[in-house]
């Protein structure tokens, strides 16, 4: 199983629909770095780990384009020989795919969670996001209504 490192927005949209469980039901463990870990600002679980990159070159550099907490996400999963990293925001997705890294974001996870059987309704989930204030295109939503679909 790869190393599952997370930036901060999937733990807050994920805690904003107390569906942090399912990080722990795909998973088991979870990696954070303490940037993460002071940016999301609440106490964290059991199977969240901290670790931190220990190139801190790597984290400055990454700084330079993308805030520190997907800097030092990038940076702790680079050093990682098998990892998946939890990204939202578009341009450190694309940052860590040309890096060579595997990606997910908050949706692909819980759409994972619905293939899974591990969420009933996906589409009540992102909704629930969208009334918290999430902004989610339509493209995406019509690829959640399918997903949504097919695993009924």
């Amino acid at each position: 199983m790869p190393d599952v490192i997370s930036n901060t927005s999937c733990l807050i949209l994920l805690s904003k629909i107390q569906q942090f469980a399912i990080l722990k039901s795909l998973y088991n463990s979870v990696i954070i770095t303490d940037t993460v870990k002071t940016e999301f600002g609440e106490s964290i679980p059991d199977f969240i780990k901290v670790k931190n990159p220990k190139q801190e070159f790597s984290v400055k550099s990454l700084e330079q384009i993308l805030d520190s907490g997907e800097a030092s996400t990038i940076a702790l999963a680079l050093e990682s020989k098998n990892s998946l990293v939890i990204l939202d925001d578009l341009k450190a997705r694309k940052i860590a795919k040309n890096l060579g890294l595997k990606i997910t974001g908050t949706l692909g996870i819980l759409a994972k969670a619905k293939t899974l059987g591990i969420i009933e309704d996906l589409e009540k989930q992102i909704d629930e996001l969208q009334r918290k204030g999430i902004w989610i295109s339509e493209s995406v939503l019509s690829e959640i209504r399918k997903i949504n679909k097919s695993n009924h």
